[in-house]
């Protein structure tokens, strides 16, 4: 078998839950912090007969957010449809998502082209004894073997979910596009978007087919057509993303070399046995029976001067990839741009450090961000920073002199001229104290290399001495 011969497609749904006050449709608390089970719920959200909901205008305009963020097309016209489903999690019996009409449509995120965004309720979480004693954030007592608990704070939470086209080859490709995302979601402020709580999780669409353009003696170089869709529900980790779509690429290869077929099904990601495990044959639309909300009320997005693309695009913060090429123009490499990218405390701490040095040399960004990110543990005032940086460009100390400063300044704090004449960090570049230094040394190593006779002459000077001097120095005398 040779794995190769098959071309490997995946599409991501990703989910995210969006950070508002309240629910999606009542005013009961959104809080993913809760540790207390079934506290943040009332009769809408538990889905009581009677109960009207109330669609959350701060999570619509989120959505819209992200959607012009992507370069998707804002909808003139969205309604709410009613997914129908009979789970434990879901109270109503139905999940009050979108089916024909999304917020946004298209757009394209870190290379991957988007077919919608759209904005639908969570459902409660579910907690499964597994033979010892489960989750003890329910209760402080053991559960019964094979029972399981719901705890609605989550039902009814905004939720938004993307849906990609099925253009991804690699789970690598895979993992930069959720993390691009996270990373999105996190600039816009609308989504905390930690996995390990659940605020984002990813379920992969993996299909496999025989590549008839790997194959030397076919005519055709036609891109193959999809193999059979298997979804991978719930991956909680960038780690399990690209673990799953792996497996799954070579679980498929190999019932294919078989002779065999892919079942269309939905399946599940086992951590502690790195493969997934068969769920449920996979729903297609119909099973679910949408129709409109008759709950809800339609939305004429284009008559809402405040949801206009112009405007939510006005109010956009600097998006990542912005900050990427504008970080990249200051000089700096791309490793430490993506830090300051990814890392917000490191990105503002740069920020403020350059300030500080941005009409004083035109090396000062790339200076700085070197002994940023090899130097600092944490990051000390910015105006020291700055000030030691000061020191090494007008020759004061030296590289090794401005290390000690740091970790001083990390240790204790002060202030770098200080901490430098206390501890006979100062470099010496009186020219003619130097020149007497290099006398000594020439008298005393005659026909030895320029660089050799430099370091002599540091040591003579107690590591003080300007190396770049000493260097001029040596060379305008040996060429007398």
């Amino acid at each position: 078998m040779k794995i190769e011969n098959y071309r490997l497609t995946v599409g991501l749904e990703i989910h995210a839950e969006l950070k508002t006050r309240t629910k999606m449709f009542c005013q009961s608390k959104n809080d993913t912090d809760e540790t207390r089970p079934n506290v943040n719920t009332c009769p809408v959200c538990m889905g009581y007969p009677g109960t009207l909901p109330v669609i959350n205008k701060e999570a619509v305009r989120s959505v819209l957010r992200l959607g012009v963020a992507v370069g998707g097309k804002i909808a003139d016209y969205t309604e709410f449809d009613r997914k129908n489903y009979f789970y434990p999690d879901i109270p109503k019996g139905y999940q009050i998502s979108q089916y024909k009409h999304p917020l946004v449509s298209g757009g394209e995120l870190a290379g991957v082209k988007l077919t919608r965004i759209h904005l639908e309720e969570d459902t409660a979480r579910s907690l499964h004894e597994l033979g010892n004693s489960v989750s003890k954030c329910l209760l402080e007592t053991e559960f019964p073997s094979g029972e399981s608990y719901l705890d609605f704070n989550r039902a009814g939470v905004p939720l938004m979910e993307m849906v990609t086209e099925p253009v991804i080859h690699t789970a690598e490709e895979a993992v930069k596009f959720a993390k691009e995302l996270k990373l999105l979601l996190q600039y816009l402020g609308i989504s905390l978007a930690n996995m390990e709580k659940g605020e984002m999780r990813v379920e992969a669409n993996v299909s496999v087919s025989f590549d008839k353009s790997q194959n030397p003696n076919s005519k055709s170089q036609t891109n193959p057509k999809l193999g059979t869709k298997v979804e991978i529900k719930n991956l909680n980790s960038f780690k399990a993303l690209s673990q799953a779509i792996e497996f799954e690429h070579q679980r498929q290869v190999e019932i294919l070399e078989r002779g065999e077929s892919v079942i269309q099904e939905t399946r599940g990601w086992d951590e502690n046995k790195s493969e997934t495990f068969s769920q449920r044959a996979k729903e297609e639309s119909h099973d679910y029976r949408y129709f409109p909300d008759p709950d809800l009320p339609k939305i004429f997005l284009s008559e809402m001067p405040d949801f206009a693309p112009t405007e939510l695009r006005r109010a956009l913060p600097e998006l990542p990839w912005d900050k990427r090429e504008r970080l990249l123009k200051l000089g700096i490499s791309s490793e430490h741009a993506e830090i300051y990218v990814t890392q917000p405390e490191w990105g503002e701490y740069f920020e403020e450090v350059f300030n500080h040095l941005e009409t004083e040399f035109p090396s000062g960004a790339q200076l700085a961000s070197n002994y940023i990110t090899s130097e600092l543990k944490k990051p000390v005032d910015a105006g020291a920073f700055a000030d030691t940086m000061r020191m090494i460009v007008s020759g004061k100390i030296s590289s090794r002199g401005a290390k000690e400063i740091l970790k001083t300044l990390q240790e204790k704090g002060g202030e770098p001229r200080a901490i430098a004449e206390e501890k006979n960090l100062m470099q010496e570049s009186d020219r003619e104290i130097l020149r007497k230094i290099v006398e000594e040394v020439l008298a005393e190593n005659k026909k030895a290399p320029v660089q050799f006779l430099v370091g002599q002459a540091m040591k003579k000077s107690e590591g003080r001495a300007n190396p770049v001097i000493l260097q001029e120095l040596f060379v305008e005398m040996l060429n007398r």
